[in-house]
C-alpha cells in the first residue's frame, strides 16, 4: 500500500535510479499506491552531490511527499513512515469519499522546530 523511494544525497547516480524506479512502479504496482521519496544521509552535508531543489521538483512531478533523512542519526525517519502512514490511512477509509487532498506536509513541520539539528522537511 506504501513505497519508498530512497536515494542518498552523497550519490548523484542513485537519483538517478529514482526516475527507473517511479516507472517500475507504475508499470508494476497497484493503482494508487502511496509513494514517499526520501533523500537520505543528510547529516553528511559536506558531501551533497543532490540538491534538495532536484529532489524537491522530482517529487512536485510526481506529486508525492518528500523528506530528507538520517538513518544514521534517526533524523526525519519517524516523522516520514508516519507520514506514510496517515496517507495510506487517509486514503484506505479516514477520508470521505470524494476528495482527494492529501494533509500537507506543513502539518508535519511543528516537529522540525523541537530540534534544530534535523533536516528540512519537504
Amino acid at each position: 500500500m506504501g513505497i519508498i523511494l530512497v536515494y542518498d544525497i552523497t550519490d548523484e547516480k542513485s537519483f538517478e535510479n529514482i526516475q527507473n524506479w517511479m516507472k517500475s512502479i507504475k508499470e508494476n504496482a497497484s493503482a494508487g499506491v502511496e509513494r514517499l521519496l526520501l533523500g537520505n544521509k543528510c547529516d553528511m552535508e559536506a558531501k551533497r552531490q543532490v540538491q534538495r531543489e532536484q529532489a524537491e521538483k522530482l517529487a512536485r512531478e510526481h506529486r508525492i511527499r518528500f523528506f530528507e533523512t538520517s538513518a544514521k542519526s534517526s533524523v526525519n525517519v519517524d516523522e516520514a513512515f508516519s507520514s506514510l502512514a496517515r496517507d495510506i490511512l487517509l486514503k484506505t477509509g479516514g477520508r470521505r469519499s470524494g476528495t482527494n487532498s492529501k494533509p500537507s506536509s506543513t502539518d508535519l513541520k511543528t516537529s522540525d522546530k523541537k530540534n534544530n539539528n534535523k533536516c528540512l522537511l519537504g
